[in-house]
């Protein structure tokens, strides 16, 4: 600590950073999750799920160290604009319009953490080489990939949900009405939509570089939400070459619009989106995002470090 000539603690001196404080807890609670890990395997703790969820700790601790959740404060910006500006351009829909704005924020601010945080979890790990001191304890690959992709989803489940909050917060300020179960269905489906691109992510971070990896997985959510559109195409198309790519590409590629829901809750319906009931559409989220963890995992295990 520095003293001023006279021997007095300068004021300022007196007072550390915030963020030195926050590198410090996290720095901390880093070393106790890795200390945990060598735990797990000499007690009787070292289940597969104890390091499975030792590794999604740390991968969730390091991204709140990324300062992602200042992602929160772009949100409620972008809020508080739509809900002052769109009411002087729009004719008696403002209230549907600042709904729609607010799940698509969501929705875009969610998928940007996914991409520039899910293509690097595995490629950092090799860049740095911190996966072989990882692979030289006692935690198989499947744990090490499954455990990356809980971290992330715990991340994902975290944001959603304070950027739903903050959402919900200004709308009822506003005097605007919702319906908050519908909302809540629509986040929840989004949520199951990250969880599915999160995987896919990491897929592709395996696979390739980093900047690849990420152009890969902003064209399977452009895509995935146009599977449907493709299949229209096949249906009027003359050639059979392209009907058989349109086939392959539809049975192929996800459908995102399964998982989307923020058009009929904005307009206040309650049935589910065409294609089938919720349950199965969440149960189809979920089996994709296996598949894609199952090829991760494959591609993984057998990379030569």
């Amino acid at each position: 600590m520095k003293r001023q000539c006279n021997g007095q603690v300068s004021p300022s001196d007196q007072r550390p950073e915030l963020g030195s404080l926050i590198d410090e807890f996290l720095s901390i609670n880093l070393y106790r999750v890795d200390s945990a890990m060598d735990i797990a395997a000499k007690s009787g703790f070292s289940q597969s799920f104890a390091r499975i969820w030792t590794v999604a700790s740390n991968v969730f601790l390091e991204v709140v160290r990324d300062r992602i959740l200042y992602v929160v404060g772009v949100f409620a910006i972008v809020m508080v604009l739509a809900i002052a500006m769109l009411p002087e351009v729009s004719a008696g829909t403002e209230d549907k319009l600042i709904l729609d704005t607010g799940l698509a924020a969501i929705n875009l601010l969610s998928l940007f953490v996914v991409v520039f945080i899910g293509t690097g979890l595995i490629n950092k790990e090799i860049e740095k080489k911190t996966v072989l001191v990882l692979i030289a304890k006692p935690i198989s690959r499947l744990e090490f990939i499954l455990g990356k992709h809980l971290g992330l989803s715990l991340v994902m489940a975290v944001l959603i949900s304070a950027l739903t909050a903050v959402m919900l917060g200004l709308l009822s300020i506003s005097g605007i009405p919702f319906q908050l179960p519908l909302i809540l269905l629509a986040v929840l489906f989004m949520f199951l939509e990250m969880v599915l691109l999160s995987a896919a992510a990491m897929m592709f971070g395996t696979i390739t570089s980093t900047v690849l990896a990420t152009l890969m997985t902003l064209a399977i959510f452009a895509v995935g939400h146009e599977t449907r559109n493709i299949l229209e195409l096949d249906k009027i198309a003359e050639s059979e070459s392209f009907r058989r790519i349109a086939e392959g590409l539809f049975l192929i590629l996800p459908d995102l619009e399964r998982l989307n829901l923020k058009n009929e809750i904005a307009n206040g319906f309650v049935a589910p989106p065409s294609g089938g009931g919720l349950v199965e559409n969440a149960i189809y989220g979920l089996i994709y995002t296996a598949l894609l963890l199952t090829i991760t995992v494959t591609v993984f295990e057998r990379r030569q470090f």
